[in-house]
């Protein structure tokens, strides 16, 4: 489009244009030229507005050279102008796809190509023949007739606003018709080449000409078939061949901003596999697993456990480093793992999706604490900042001096040539790790939206830190990372509870007969004390292992009377505790009886009476009630002792 196309003399004569004089000299030539005709106005000239009534002329009345100077200089042909000037007409649609997916250099030469036709429209709209306009073009642009000719073909039958996508390199223009195919052929060969197993074209075009030899199919050349499978959506194409989740990833990604939180107000975990063989106390040699929690504010490691898997022991032994060392957070991110998502640490919680969830389920870790579990979409690093630690140490730490021989790369493609040669000590590998653990966390010049490109993740996370005031865990809610939890029921004559083949018990249980109850315990030693807990999480206290005695040792059964004696004992200090009152208190504070003033109930049947004979002997009832009394305290002490010496 023409950016200008009026202009004073004076402003002609100003712009130095080819041919044409100055002021003076340009005055006496409209005025031979009679250019100011009055069936010339607002055509080849006009009164310009706000100036008092200045006259201004067409750059058409100039002549060619200096029009077509005139065009070079205020032509502006853009894609967007291209675009718009069709507006809803979607004759061409197929067309500008094409040329929206078109390499940035053709777009470029279709866009000149497209001026110089614009310039040769416009000689010809001034009044010049076809000819002279094409000789005026060829000469300023050293071009060929043949050449642009070509290009006036291929525009020939096209609306002037769709000419951009036609002039494409290699376009040959919209007017000749396809190339004849038949629908079943086509339909063949787009079902196989639209197979997961990605054939390539040839194969699919060769197939398609055996099964058209066959059935009598009209077929064209593979290059226009090639072109087809290339008009449907890419979408589509990916899909087939590449699967839905590169489809998901055509998706831009979204871009999370984490400025607005703070620190520990967002923490996520995951589990890295580590490409390191390392030699294990026990003389095996495994890839280990590391276990790390990180804070979303700052992208700070706060916490990790190596173990040979990724279990929920390890998992909830990071969470306790973190939150015995910074406090306890408000949301975690997680995956939905087995380990994750484990009655163990997420029980309780409204938004697991892993395992049956019972009403009688014990509360986890994290449920206990106050800790919101949010699960992320599975194999999903975009969901969890912290892969993308993880690929650090996968291109760095793993590559440490000290791990030399034992790194066993990231792929099986990727094996380095001393793959297998060594395996590094448990220690070492923990030490390394915990340097560079530190190191990463402690490097200046961090290019996120935090540090701003010259704070370290430490730096920016302490700074907030110190600004909020977070959970701290009170004593008794230490057992909630160190041990792990089971569900299991009292004793109910006792209290007692059996774990893998253990007995345990506590005075505590007496008041907890025959209840559900959570146990918390240290898996590498199950003669430590439980520490038991109740179904909604309030710990009960602990209960010490009941060791198994020999049959004929007397110092355990001596030990289990003086046990029963000291519950006896307390038990009946207890009872006379909550006995605070006597009977005779009792009847001492109840209602006097009022025998006159009782209303007495006649009863309706009435039963003769008979006495009994006496029956010989009676006077046997006459025995002492308290000689009665010392006989049966005798009797008992005499059992008591028997029961004693055959336990014995």
């Amino acid at each position: 489009m023409l950016t200008r196309e009026w202009a004073t003399l004076p402003e002609f004569a100003a712009m130095a244009l080819p041919g044409v004089p100055e002021t003076r000299a340009l005055q006496k030539w409209a005025i031979s030229g009679n250019w100011s005709r009055p069936e010339w106005r607002n055509v080849y000239w006009r009164r310009r507005s706000g100036t008092c009534g200045a006259i201004e002329y067409s750059y058409q009345l100039l002549d060619r050279p200096a029009q077509l100077a005139w065009m070079q200089r205020h032509v502006v042909i853009s894609v967007e102008d291209e675009i718009a000037a069709f507006g809803d007409d979607k004759r061409y649609a197929d067309e500008w796809r094409m040329f929206h997916e078109a390499s940035q250099t053709k777009q470029k030469k279709a866009l000149e190509i497209l001026q110089h036709l614009d310039r040769l429209h416009r000689l010809m709209e001034a009044g010049h023949t076809l000819e002279i306009a094409i000789y005026d073009v060829c000469r300023e642009f050293g071009l060929k007739r043949t050449t642009v000719m070509n290009w006036r073909r291929r525009v020939k039958y096209v609306c002037r606003h769709h000419w951009l996508p036609f002039l494409l390199p290699g376009n040959k223009g919209a007017t000749g018709p396809r190339a004849a195919c038949d629908e079943q052929a086509w339909e063949f060969y787009r079902s196989d080449y639209l197979r997961a197993e990605r054939p390539n074209h040839s194969d699919c075009y060769r197939r398609m000409v055996a099964a058209a030899e066959k059935n009598g199919w009209v077929v064209p050349s593979a290059k226009t078939m090639q072109r087809r499978i290339n008009e449907l959506p890419t979408a589509v194409i990916k899909m087939a061949r590449e699967g839905r989740d590169r489809v998901k990833d055509m998706v831009p990604a979204q871009e999370r901003d984490r400025t607005h939180l703070h620190a520990l107000q967002a923490v996520n975990a995951d589990g890295h596999k580590w490409d390191v063989f390392v030699k294990w106390p026990d003389g095996t040699v495994a890839r280990p697993m590391m276990v790390a929690w990180q804070d979303l504010y700052s992208n700070m490691f706060l916490s990790w456990r190596v173990d040979r898997s990724e279990n929920t022991d390890a998992i909830q032994l990071a969470l306790g480093d973190l939150v015995e060392k910074w406090g306890i957070p408000q949301r975690a991110y997680l995956d939905n793992g087995r380990a994750f998502a484990s009655k163990r640490m997420t029980g309780g919680a409204k938004t697991r999706f892993r395992f049956k969830v019972r009403e009688g389920d014990a509360a986890g870790v994290m449920t206990i604490l106050g800790i919101e579990t949010i699960f992320v979409t599975p194999y999903s690093g975009q969901s969890k900042p912290i892969e993308r630690g993880f690929r650090d140490f996968a291109q760095g730490l793993s590559k440490h001096p000290a791990f030399a021989g034992a790194y066993t790369g990231n792929n099986p493609m990727a094996k380095p040539e001393n793959y297998g040669s060594s395996a590094v000590p448990l220690e070492t590998f923990l030490a390394v790790i915990s340097d560079g653990i530190k190191e990463h966390n402690s490097r200046l010049g961090r290019n996120t939206a935090v540090c701003g490109g010259v704070k370290s993740f430490r730096q920016v996370f302490e700074e907030s830190l110190a600004q909020v005031q977070p959970r701290k865990p009170v004593a008794q809610q230490r057992h909630l990372w160190l041990r792990a939890a089971e569900n299991l029921t009292t004793n109910k004559k006792d209290g007692s509870f059996k774990f893998l083949g253990n007995r345990y018990f506590g005075s505590f249980l007496n008041d907890h007969l025959g209840e559900s109850i959570v146990v918390r315990f240290d898996p590498q030693d199950l003669h430590q004390d439980m520490h038991v807990y109740s179904m909604d999480g309030r710990y009960l206290g602990d209960a010490p292992i009941i060791e198994k005695t020999g049959f004929d040792t007397t110092a355990a059964a001596a030990e289990k009377k003086r046990a029963e004696k000291l519950l006896t004992k307390a038990t009946k200090m207890r009872l006379d505790a909550e006995k605070a009152l006597s009977p005779a208190e009792l009847v001492a504070l109840m209602p006097d009886l009022d025998e006159d003033g009782e209303d007495l109930v006649e009863s309706k049947v009435v039963q003769q009476f008979r006495p009994r004979a006496v029956v010989a002997g009676s006077s046997a009832l006459a025995l002492d009630c308290d000689e009665e009394q010392e006989l049966a305290r005798e009797r008992e002490e005499m059992a008591e002792v028997m029961q004693l010496r055959d336990y014995l």
